[in-house]
């Protein structure tokens, strides 16, 4: 079973293009997994047929003011001041609360009592013969750990899933990125996309993970990434062309590998080149 991550260290590189074209092209048992869930929007292109959505929750302390002392001991211990002490009462703050549940061991009292908060959703369907599955998180919440811990653990029995991640380098990438066999870096060449390609590299160098660029919206050799690739040695595996005709399919939420001459062709080297 082979677990393929697309990251970008920036957004608007082309990484849910990537990752749907390649689950598309890949013509063996798939799962996709849409683990952007502040900004999901593989099911515009992949168009599935959604079975289920049921909410993901994280635990969150409620006080129990009649036993409530004021020590402060859990907001002392809280350390993502999802607690305060203000004038001898205790404060929640819902949003900054990750849910560890380290306040109530803590209480002397035990006046904290841990309820489930809804953060967001996960969705389950199939595009085709496609198993697929997406995140949402919800409008006003911070955590989407949480969600893409949850899509995750729907994954498996399926010979081949392809994560499309979140961009940027923060908690919610490198929880779609680990466990990963391969992470697939798209790019862009700009002074931008190599700034932010760089500290990705570092990411999965230091998770231990391999790692592979694409080059997207490439208009020929751009010295300063291609210097860089070539001293980190990480491969190109593929170039995809500043083409106005990418951009309108893309527009029209239509997929390349049918639209696009030879890009299938092209996804399915890829692939082979990932798994070899």
């Amino acid at each position: 079973m082979l677990w393929i991550a697309v990251a970008s260290g920036k957004g608007g590189t082309g990484k849910t293009t990537v990752a749907v074209n390649l689950a598309l092209a890949i013509e063996e048992d798939v799962q996709f997994l849409d683990c952007d869930v502040e900004g999901a929007n593989a099911h515009i292109f992949l168009r599935p047929q959604i079975n289920s959505v049921r909410p993901v929750g994280v635990l969150s302390p409620r006080i129990d003011i009649d036993r409530c002392n004021g020590c402060g001991k859990c907001a002392d211990a809280c350390r993502f001041s999802a607690l305060v002490k203000v004038k001898n009462r205790i404060k929640v703050i819902p949003n900054l609360c990750h849910g560890c549940g380290g306040c109530q061991l803590v209480c002397p009292t035990g006046a904290l009592v841990l309820e489930s908060r809804r953060v967001g959703a996960v969705s389950e369907g199939f595009a085709g013969e496609m198993a697929f599955a997406s995140g949402e998180l919800d409008v006003g919440q911070a955590l989407s750990v949480p969600i893409i811990r949850e899509l995750k653990a729907l994954a498996g029995g399926r010979d081949h899933t392809i994560i499309d991640c979140p961009p940027g380098t923060s908690c919610p990438v490198v929880e779609a990125v680990q466990g990963c066999d391969r992470c697939l870096m798209v790019t862009e060449p700009t002074p931008f996309g190599l700034h932010d390609l760089k500290i990705m590299t570092k990411v999965l160098d230091r998770m231990g993970i391999p790692a592979a660029i694409i080059i997207n919206r490439d208009r020929g050799p751009y010295g300063p990434l291609e210097e860089f690739c070539e001293r980190s040695g990480i491969p190109v595996l593929l170039r995809i062309p500043f083409d106005r005709r990418i951009a309108e399919l893309y527009s029209r939420g239509e997929v390349l590998v049918d639209n696009y001459p030879g890009f299938r062709e092209s996804m399915v080297q890829l692939f082979e080149e990932v798994r070899a």
